[in-house]
């Protein structure tokens, strides 16, 4: 009888880099796996930069977005802002690979990522929840209703492996939200856990999502290591 087990996975604490080059770093790590290379997740803060999906409409960028560096991605969704104060965990995954809940199918990963990110919010008495064709995380009640406080944005391979992954907005300068089309929608609100009363470290709230991702996503943390992978690790 043929089981499985929880796969281990290793959480890298890379701290603030930029944004291109960690870029570069998640295609290279994935051009590299093999079979039996262990899944990651990469905990990073990015200096200020917007991030264009596949299909992106630069008519998203409005005045202002010039003063920000644009970079083009290769994962899906329109054009969204990273910048300091918000966690952003990168999933380098195999989804084809054998948990206790059985191979995952790409809809399942992104609700799974939803989940984790209401999970931490209610962890912090905020209601958090999702809207169909809308992918990310949104208030749920109160004046700030349907505002944005987490973005979702992936690039799955035909071989079943990720990379790119999620954001929460902790402690930001939100202005720069105003200067595009949040993922595309004309005038969408974007607030942060402290614009909504929560003052949390960011390392603690770093933490946490990634716990719940491990948790959700069935794989078991190992030991963080700190900086991007070197060519030993895999």
């Amino acid at each position: 009888m043929t089981t499985t087990r929880t796969e281990t996975a290793l959480i890298r604490e890379m701290g603030r880099v930029d944004y291109e080059p960690t870029f570069a770093a998640m295609r290279a790590f994935t051009d590299a796996r093999t079979t039996d290379t262990r899944d990651e997740l990469w905990i990073v803060e990015h200096p200020p930069v917007f991030t264009l999906g596949l299909a992106a409409d630069r008519g998203h960028l409005l005045a202002g977005a010039e003063n920000v560096p644009v970079v083009q991605t290769d994962r899906g969704g329109e054009v969204t802002f990273h910048g300091p104060g918000q966690v952003v965990i990168y999933l380098l995954m195999d989804l084809r690979r054998n948990k206790p809940g059985g191979k995952l199918y790409a809809r399942q990963f992104v609700h799974k990522i939803e989940q984790a990110i209401i999970n931490v919010l209610a962890a912090y008495n905020l209601a958090g929840e999702r809207i169909d064709g809308a992918p990310g995380i949104y208030i749920a009640g109160g004046p700030s209703k349907g505002a944005k406080i987490a973005a979702l944005g992936l690039k799955v391979r035909g071989n079943g492996c990720t990379y790119h992954g999620v954001s929460l907005n902790v402690a930001m300068d939100l202005a720069p939200f105003s200067w595009i089309n949040p993922c595309g929608y004309s005038g969408l609100k974007t607030v942060d856990m402290r614009s909504m009363g929560v003052v949390a470290p960011l390392a603690e709230v770093q933490r946490a999502l990634a716990q719940e991702l491990t948790v959700l996503l069935d794989v078991s943390e190992v030991n963080s290591a700190a900086g991007a992978p070197q060519a030993t690790d895999a």
